[in-house]
């Protein structure tokens, strides 16, 4: 939709905290979470929106969260062929939560890292460590 720009940034761009719902594939039961996402350019840049619309795109089928998470990073890549690409999915199930083992307050998290972020220790580290921080409340 024209939100992919030609820019000559390189240095990280991160949007954390995407609230992110989906549902199992295999007990059609809801999956809450958060996703965290950051490329590094190579030329291009997309509107901050739409990596949101993406991981929605995505949270929208039915899903094992290891592969939404893949999918995003895989999407943005495809996208706009960044130098790396790294996300973070942070969810409950709740699979976990109502049947079974019936463990609320439990979290699965996944990570999808591509190119520089798979490359390079320090640059997956910085991520990491943007992800964990809270800038809100500092």
């Amino acid at each position: 939709n024209g939100a992919v720009f030609t820019e000559n940034a390189n240095e990280m761009v991160l949007v954390r905290d995407i609230d992110i719902f989906s549902s199992c594939e295999h007990h059609i039961l809801p999956i809450l979470g958060r996703a965290h996402v950051a490329y590094i350019p190579n030329g291009k840049v997309i509107g901050l929106s739409k990596i949101a619309r993406i991981c929605e795109m995505y949270g929208r089928r039915l899903q094992v969260q290891e592969r939404l998470t893949a999918q995003i990073a895989d999407g943005l890549v495809g996208l706009l062929k960044p130098q790396g690409v790294a996300v973070v999915v942070e969810a409950t199930h709740m699979c976990m939560v109502m049947r079974g083992v019936q463990k609320p307050g439990s979290w699965t998290v996944t990570s999808a890292v591509r190119g520089v972020f798979a490359e390079d220790a320090r640059t997956r580290q910085e991520f990491m460590d943007l992800v964990q921080h809270n800038p809100r409340f500092n």
